[in-house]
C-alpha cells in the first residue's frame, strides 16, 4: 500500500467543535485529503465528493470492491433529496428518522458523481449523522461528504480508538480528528427504494419505526 507524510491529528471537542480546527479539517478535504473522523454510530472514513483520488485511496484501506454502496454523509434532509430519488412514503420515514445512526439505500439522482454510484442498481447510500463534528464540517463544506465505516480489511469491528486510528492509519490518511470513543457498532442498513422499507444491515438506532 502507498505510504502517505504522517497524517495530523486534531482534537475536537464533540460538544462545541472548535471552528479553526473544523475550517482546517474541510482545507484537507478540499485539498483532496482523506479523513477518519467520528460520526454518531462508529468512526469513518471521509474525503470530498467529486475526488477520485481520495476515493481510490479510500477504498484502498478498506480493500472494497466496486459494487460496494459508499454513502454520502447530508446536513439535514432537504439535501439528502438532491442526491436521491425520494419518494412520499420514504420523505415521511427520512423525516422521521433523520439525524439519526441510519444508512438509507435509494436511487441516486444525476447530481452523484457516477464513481459513487453502485454499478449495477444505480443506488447511493445516504445519511444524516446527529453528531456535532459532523455536522459542523458538512456546514463548512457546503457540500455532502463521500463516507464509509472504518472497519479494516478482516476486522470484526470498526476502530473506535482515535489514538489507534492514528497508530494503524498514520500514513495512509491526511487527518484523524479525535472525538472521543467511538461505537462499535455501525448504521443500520435501510433500503427505501420501494413502499415498504427493508433493513438489509441491523447495526446502531431504533428499527421499530422502519416495521422491524
Amino acid at each position: 500500500m502507498l505510504q502517505y507524510p504522517m497524517s495530523q491529528y486534531f482534537r475536537i471537542h464533540p460538544d462545541n467543535p472548535q471552528s479553526r480546527l473544523i475550517h482546517q479539517a474541510v482545507d484537507i478535504i478540499h485539498a483532496g485529503g482523506v479523513v477518519a473522523y467520528p460520526t454518531d454510530s462508529a468512526y469513518a472514513l471521509g474525503c470530498h465528493i467529486g475526488d477520485k483520488h481520495a476515493l481510490e485511496r479510500v477504498r484502498m484501506i478498506r480493500r472494497l470492491s466496486d459494487d460496494h454502496n459508499l454513502t454520502l454523509i447530508c446536513r439535514d434532509l432537504s439535501e439528502l433529496g438532491t442526491y436521491a430519488k425520494v419518494n412520499n412514503s420514504a420523505y415521511r420515514l427520512l423525516k422521521h428518522a433523520t439525524p439519526g445512526p441510519y444508512t438509507f439505500i435509494l436511487q441516486a439522482t444525476k447530481e452523484v458523481p457516477k464513481r459513487l454510484i453502485h454499478p449495477k442498481r444505480k443506488t447511493i447510500g445516504l445519511r444524516v449523522p446527529d453528531n456535532n463534528i459532523c455536522r459542523a464540517m458538512l456546514m463548512a463544506l457546503n457540500e455532502p461528504m463521500m463516507s464509509t465505516t472504518l472497519i479494516l480489511p478482516d476486522a470484526e469491528y470498526p476502530l473506535s480508538d482515535p489514538a489507534e486510528i492514528r497508530e494503524l492509519l498514520e500514513h495512509q490518511v491526511d487527518l484523524v480528528i479525535d472525538g472521543g470513543f467511538g461505537g462499535l457498532e455501525s448504521t443500520s442498513v435501510v433500503n427505501l427504494e420501494q413502499d415498504l422499507p427493508e433493513v438489509i444491515r441491523q447495526g446502531c438506532g431504533d428499527l421499530k419505526i422502519f416495521g422491524g
